[in-house]
């Protein structure tokens, strides 16, 4: 390694980056080698898992409503909506059945999570959603190439 390189690397800034970790809790180590200069940064795991965390109600009422007022955007549920609205000169009386029928569905899912969740752990929930999305889209590709 040439001169020029040895000191490129030796001026790079070794201070660690901001974590949720206090400054006692982190443990710096510089290793020193004969051409070149390694800092570490190692911080303990923390005591509780970040996916068992506690989040705050605002929090979790937050990401849900971002996540389905995201995902039901130019959805065919609010494409109906808007024709139903539009054919029965009623959009009152179409967004409250629409409403209705979202906070069913809604509640549907959310039982049935809880219910699932109760029975199994995290770890294959996911894993089984996973394989069902993987199962759907490859039904969905071969009714795309036949």
């Amino acid at each position: 390694m040439s001169a020029a390189s040895t000191s490129q690397y030796n001026s790079v800034e070794t201070r660690p980056r901001a974590s949720l970790y206090s400054k006692s809790q982190q443990q710096l180590t510089e290793n020193i080698d004969s051409n070149t200069s390694i800092t570490t940064v190692t911080s303990p795991s923390p005591a509780v898992d970040d996916c068992t965390q506690k989040q705050s109600p605002i929090t979790i009422f937050a990401t849900t409503f971002l996540t389905i007022f995201l995902a039901e955007i130019g959805d065919k549920t609010q494409l109906s909506t808007l024709l139903m609205s539009a054919e029965s000169h009623s959009p009152w009386v179409v967004f409250v059945g629409s409403a209705a029928a979202l906070i069913t569905t809604s509640l549907l899912g959310v039982l049935l999570g809880s219910w699932i969740a109760s029975r199994l752990s995290p770890k294959t929930v996911e894993k089984a959603a996973g394989v069902m999305l993987l199962l759907i889209s490859l039904m969905l590709f071969w009714d795309v190439i036949s």
